[in-house]
């Protein structure tokens, strides 16, 4: 296995998110990644290294260009509305609800700031742009070591991606790692592939960039929208439209699920993906599924993850994996790598 580490993603720091009307501290942190580094250094699976710097072009196969500008430039618009802003990060507040156009982007910073975003609990700060796009980076080596011939690679970065979708951001997500890692994939010549999400969280970015294609599965096990964040997608009748049809499952759980019943799912995810004949698995990695996890549901512990990891090399396909959430921070390394090992070794 190789790991491309992110050496830029304590650029990206939020000082505070708003949650049921107040301001709290984040909860995405840059923590997050370090200890996971930290147990790879403890139980290493192979070498850990910098990625290659890709071209834009390869993110704008996902992402809108005007979005990936903004992206760009907000902070510096930010400080230059007044220099105060400098103590305070980016949040929207207004957004272009129902019967409001999108298809137009205002002037106004602050409005631009809520066509883009899509919730309040996702701060834009100083090092983003810096971080997220280094991010991709990640991302675009693991792929591109799989096509080298690589069987299983890990980009370790944060900020997370499976939120964002071509031309918004939200979730802790700025752009979709896992989106960008499997474009790469199918444009060096996988036929098919298939986005695995086992973040708590459905990620209805990812969701959103390959609904209407053949090309891309994409399958998810997360906690039930009716009652968990993002709460507007990752219903299980979404299953594609177009020439998508029938390339996307949803399999949301209940608040509370434990791992037996979860496994259960997760299988099902996998028969499906073997089904569809895919050549190359992107997982999105999200560790929120652990039972301390301060922001979700779900009831995993420590040792299920090395199961988790043999049940995935069932699958005998060549994988990339992308660390998405997981907000345990003390535990979230010895998680990831439980389930690393586990797919390693098996």
């Amino acid at each position: 296995m190789i790991t491309f580490f992110n050496h830029l993603h304590a650029a990206h720091q939020g000082r505070m998110e708003m949650f049921r009307g107040r301001l709290v501290p984040c909860y995405e942190v840059p923590n997050r990644a370090d200890y996971v580094l930290q147990e790879l250094q403890v139980r290493p699976l192979g070498a850990v290294q910098q990625p290659a710097q890709w071209a834009d072009s390869h993110i704008e196969r996902i992402h809108e260009k005007p979005y990936l500008d903004f992206l760009c430039t907000a902070w510096d618009r930010w400080l230059a509305l007044d220099s105060a802003n400098a103590e305070v990060d980016i949040l929207p507040s207004v957004w272009p609800g129902p019967t409001l156009r999108r298809d137009v982007q205002p002037q106004n910073f602050s409005a631009q700031v809520g066509l883009y975003c899509f919730d309040a609990g996702t701060p834009l700060t100083a090092g983003t742009w810096q971080a997220a796009r280094a991010g991709a980076d990640c991302a675009l080596s693991a792929a591109q070591a799989v096509l080298d011939g690589e069987k299983l690679s890990f980009a370790l970065s944060r900020p997370p991606g499976h939120h964002a979708g071509a031309n918004f951001y939200g979730g802790y997500c700025f752009l979709n790692n896992a989106a960008i890692a499997a474009e790469h994939l199918r444009q060096g010549g996988a036929e098919k592939v298939a986005v695995l999400d086992i973040d708590y969280h459905h990620g209805n970015g990812t969701q959103a960039c390959f609904y209407d294609r053949s090309d891309v599965f994409f399958a998810s096990v997360h906690g039930d929208p009716v009652t968990e964040y993002p709460f507007y997608l990752g219903y299980a009748d979404e299953t594609g439209v177009a020439a998508g049809v029938g390339a996307n499952l949803n399999i949301p759980l209940p608040r509370g699920t434990d791992y037996a019943r979860w496994a259960q799912a997760l299988d099902a995810a996998l028969d499906a993906i073997t089904r569809y004949g895919v050549q190359a698995l992107v997982l999105s990695l999200g560790m929120d599924t652990f039972e301390g996890d301060p922001i979700s549901g779900f009831k995993l512990r420590s040792d299920d993850y090395f199961q988790v990891g043999a049940r995935l090399a069932r699958l005998a396909l060549p994988v990339v994996v992308i660390f998405e959430g997981g907000y345990a921070v003390r535990e979230v390394g010895i998680n990831a790598v439980n389930l690393l090992h586990g797919l390693a070794k098996a």
